[in-house]
């Protein structure tokens, strides 16, 4: 993930400054541990600035509204008792060249600050430090003790202190080339490493694009750039500067990241010729560039789409694999048990052999002998010899109550044990529907596949499968949209992305003109073919809604797959059966073709 660099943050602090200055503060939202929100009005709208102390997406942007869901965290809890109603005033770097903002707070605008927020955009070491006029920490987001660092320990009611000041060069416009160049190849080395611990303000993404918009390769020694070449880079220096001078940028996506500098082409700088690595890059980031739908209208909406994005594929990937960890465990515990169940059921089938036992050698105990192990009699109705194991510690009618005994509590095992494995079995079905859900998402995409793996963890803790102590429900409000798809004759076909979704569908958005699906007696999705009065469904629109449906299922890799469908009104959910579960009646079968739904 790409972290905010200098320029980056006095790209975003230029666009606060003109967008944002003066505002009044209305409400302070933490949205996670790392990230506090706060809502802005000025005389044109209203909107969200984010702060955030992530270790590897510390940022200050604009943000989306938060979720409307109760906000527990103390830090936001202390920053809206002191700063609510205050006017946001100033948006300052502390000092030139460093990653630490102030915001500054007054009663209204024109007055002195009463308090000073600092966000310090610094990787690992970030974090949101509030201060009053003393200079005194009222709070942060996260303390830093002496036994953590002795340079600079941050705590409440102490002084606050400065990050400890850079040493390299400051980058300057009056610097000459010849200085700028001695400066960078003084102790020979790769191109983008020397430039790095050179300067102030150089951060990887930002060299790596300097040098590449001036058709060099990042990886090559300074002392293979002939002068035209340094005369090309010193070009990019300078455009990169005045940039910084003039607040001008141009925010875009790249293949590695994002850019807020838009680099002027090789042939307006001097004719360089490009190498094909390059040529291929440049190439590259041609190709994202066009791919955009929508190239973002300013730095803000850049950050604020490519952390979100980021943030939610780690949250999305580590979300996904606790839960399919959980799943995996509690399932095999399942199975084994529902093995156990059907071995004692087994048993229990051979109950009746031994009232036949029992039977037969009451009716032959004139056969019997002191001290016998076993006993060949006849069968009453084949009179084929049937061997009975004794006990020879024991008479044959004390054997044959033996027999009747062993008979008895079979009986009872398998009264026990059926509901014990029909229950088993229930949940089985129930967590192989969960299964299923999970397997369909198999990478992030959007913020749905997030929430509707929330709703999923949701679900789980509901139905007690999760123990989360500290959980906090998600945002009922924010409704994901079923996967929505077009038959061939145009007609309209939901499918469930979790079992909150099958339900909803199923029992709320169906109505009596349309059919509903589900693969048969394989875990899957609910879909809904929407139909409106006076039409029909063809067959072409069948059989797509039941390859869609099989393909939303756990034999989406067959080659064919049995497909119910029925109308809504017979689909019922038995009294306390788990979400999307139900049964169904007067269903017809078609055959779905989960390969053929891609195309």
């Amino acid at each position: 993930m790409q972290p905010v660099d200098f320029t980056t943050l006095t790209a975003t602090c230029s666009e606060l400054r003109a967008q944002w200055l003066p505002a009044r503060l209305e409400q302070v939202y933490q949205r996670d541990r790392f990230t506090v929100s706060l809502a802005l009005r000025t005389m044109k709208g209203r909107g969200w600035i984010d702060l955030s102390w992530h270790p590897v997406a510390a940022r200050i942007c604009v943000g989306d509204p938060p979720p409307r869901i109760p906000d527990t965290f103390t830090f936001s809890e202390q920053l809206r008792h002191q700063l609510s109603g205050l006017a946001l005033v100033s948006i300052a770097p502390v000092s030139s060249w460093e990653r630490v903002i102030d915001l500054q707070f007054a009663k209204r605008p024109g007055e002195p600050a009463l308090w000073h927020l600092y966000a310090e955009i610094m990787g690992k070491y970030s974090n949101v430090i509030l201060t009053a006029q003393d200079n005194l920490v009222v709070t942060c987001a996260h303390q830093v003790s002496a036994k953590q660092s002795t340079v600079r320990p941050i705590q409440t009611g102490q002084p606050y202190e400065m990050p400890p000041s850079l040493t390299d060069a400051v980058p300057s416009l009056s610097e000459s080339q010849n200085r700028w160049q001695s400066r960078i190849s003084l102790v020979p080395g790769q191109l983008k490493g020397n430039m790095l611990k050179n300067y102030r303000g150089m951060s990887k993404a930002l060299v790596l694009s300097m040098i590449r918009s001036a058709s060099l390769d990042p990886e090559q020694s300074t002392d293979s750039l002939n002068p035209d070449q340094w005369q090309q880079l010193f070009q990019r220096w300078l455009y990169w500067l005045q940039c910084l001078e003039n607040s001008k940028f141009h925010p875009s996506f790249t293949p590695e990241g994002y850019t807020v500098i838009d680099w002027p082409a090789p042939e307006n700088v001097g004719a360089v010729s490009c190498p094909p690595s390059d040529s291929s890059f440049l190439t590259s980031v041609k190709s994202v560039t066009e791919s955009v739908a929508e190239l973002p209208s300013s730095v803000q909406e850049l950050l604020n789409s490519y952390y979100t994005g980021e943030i939610n594929q780690e949250v999305f990937a580590q979300l996904r694999h606790q839960l399919t960890q959980k799943l995996n465990n509690v399932l095999a515990k399942l199975r084994l048990k529902a093995n156990t169940f059907k071995e004692r059921l087994q048993q229990s089938a051979d109950a009746d052999t031994h009232k036949s036992q029992a039977d037969l050698l009451m009716a032959n105990l004139q056969h019997w002998e002191p001290g016998m192990k076993s006993i060949s009699l006849p069968d009453f109705e084949t009179e084929k010899p049937v061997i009975i194991a004794l006990n020879p510690e024991k008479n044959a009618v004390q054997n044959a109550q033996a027999l009747y005994k062993k008979h008895q509590k079979l009986k009872r095992a398998r009264i026990a044990v059926e509901p014990l494995l029909a229950a088993v079995q229930e949940e089985i079905d129930y967590l192989e529907q969960v299964e299923v859900a999970l397997s369909v998402l198999e990478t992030y995409r959007n913020t749905q596949d997030l929430q509707t793996l929330a709703e999923i963890r949701e679900e789980l803790i509901q139905q007690k499968y999760l123990d989360v102590p500290d959980y906090r429900s998600t945002d009922k409000n924010a409704a994901i949209e079923f996967h929505r798809y077009q038959t061939p004759s145009g007609f309209e076909l939901l499918i469930g992305r979790n079992n909150r979704q099958n339900d909803q569908l199923t029992f709320r958005t169906a109505n009596d003109y349309d059919l509903w699906f589900h693969t048969l007696e394989i875990p899957g999705s609910h879909a809904l073919l929407r139909l409106k009065p006076g039409t029909v469904a063809e067959e072409t629109d069948l059989q797509f809604a039941a390859d869609m449906t099989a393909y939303y299922s756990r034999a989406r890799h067959s080659e064919q797959v049995p497909v119910v469908y029925t109308e809504p009104k017979y689909v019922y959910k038995p009294k306390g059966a788990k979400p999307g579960m139900v049964v169904y009646k007067q269903e017809r079968i078609v055959w779905g073709r989960p390969q053929q739904a891609p195309a």
